[in-house]
């Protein structure tokens, strides 16, 4: 449903660049000219992934297109499930059937990739999930000029406006300073979220150990092969629980409702995502300490993007489509949702 020509925008309110070659179908965003999905939910012959969270990166296609860092990160997650995998590096234009592709930085965790097509003239840009904050963990969102710009919509409602991620960090260490004899127990997801507390921390200046569930511990070595210098690491598993006081300790959201998480004494317990800035759902997770870190954008970002990038036409997915489509609509250009589903966010 999306593009067939370059549109003049002296004229695009009376003609429109929709067309058929790329369209949304239950297994995810099919190309027709190229043959492949990106980010499909179920096994594909040809699959085009923007990054490696689960939500977008799945086991089970013949063939996979994606970035080096991304293909490791499926490696290490899916094994001999992760299908064949070809590597395809920033800014590397390849052909894949009568459609040119290349990714670009999308500054979402480490490998994330917008995928610009082009085809009979016209650029499409498929931005995967991304946010315009430095990132010290990944290569930072690159502004790509383009016809149609599909986006996502995680935090697409003015009410999120992200605090910078410094000053939540700051807060993470003053409750060190005020609690020096409870344990921090930090919920962060495993790929991306856990990694980027980790080198914001280090560039606090938090120089001491930091615990980790032994459920984060593989995608942190993956990190640190990457060319990250995450600090000391140490497993928190066999630890002695008061040894911990004071300490930073970080698991996955589900351990911090576990018995393992009950077994620290007068543990503190936080988060760090997005929707830490939603009173509501902090009283859900009921923790202590809600940090609000997000890796995608908010609505200040995501429409200082759709400015940036220049696109008359904007397709807008998995979050909340309707106030950006509406934003969109408002500035003149040629907007409405896609209908994808299966995103169900899994860096927050």
């Amino acid at each position: 449903m999306l593009v067939k020509r370059r549109c003049d925008p002296v004229i695009q309110a009376a003609a429109s660049c929709v067309g058929d070659w790329l369209r949304p179908t239950p297994s995810g965003l099919w190309c027709e000219p190229g043959r492949f999905f990106i980010d499909p939910h179920r096994g594909a012959e040809r699959a085009v992934v923007t990054h490696g969270h689960a939500d977008h990166a799945r086991p089970g296609h013949a063939s996979v297109l994606a970035t080096p860092e991304t293909a490791a990160i499926m490696r290490a997650r899916y094994g001999n499930d992760s299908g064949g995998i070809e590597e395809l590096p920033y800014g590397e234009p390849r052909r894949v059937g009568d459609v040119t592709v290349r990714f670009v930085p999308a500054g979402h965790i480490l490998g994330s990739a917008q995928v610009v097509i082009e085809h009979a003239g016209t650029r499409v840009v498929v931005s995967g999930d991304y946010k315009r904050r430095p990132d010290p963990t990944c290569a930072g969102f690159e502004v790509v000029a383009c016809d149609v710009f599909i986006t996502e919509a995680t935090f697409a409602l003015p009410v999120f406006r992200h605090p910078p991620a410094e000053h939540e960090i700051d807060r993470l260490l003053a409750s060190l300073r005020t609690f020096p004899d409870r344990a921090h127990l930090i919920g962060v997801y495993a790929l991306g979220k856990c990694q980027r507390l980790i080198m914001l921390l280090r560039q606090a200046g938090y120089d001491r150990p930091i615990w980790l569930h032994g459920g984060l511990v593989a995608l942190c070595t993956l990190y640190s092969r990457a060319g990250l210098d995450l600090g000391e690491l140490r497993q928190a598993q066999g630890a002695a629980r008061k040894e911990l006081a004071g300490e930073i300790v970080l698991c996955p959201p589900s351990a911090l409702a576990d018995p393992w998480a009950r077994a620290f004494p007068e543990a503190l317990t936080g988060m760090a995502s997005g929707w830490m800035g939603i009173r509501q759902r902090v009283r859900q997770r009921g923790v202590e300490l809600p940090l609000a870190i997000s890796d995608h954008a908010d609505w200040d970002e995501l429409t200082a993007t759709l400015d940036d990038v220049g696109a008359p036409e904007v397709l807008v997915t998995h979050g909340a489509e309707e106030a950006l489509v509406h934003y969109a609509s408002k500035r003149g250009l040629r907007a409405r949702a896609l209908a994808l589903t299966g995103y169900e966010g899994e860096g927050e």
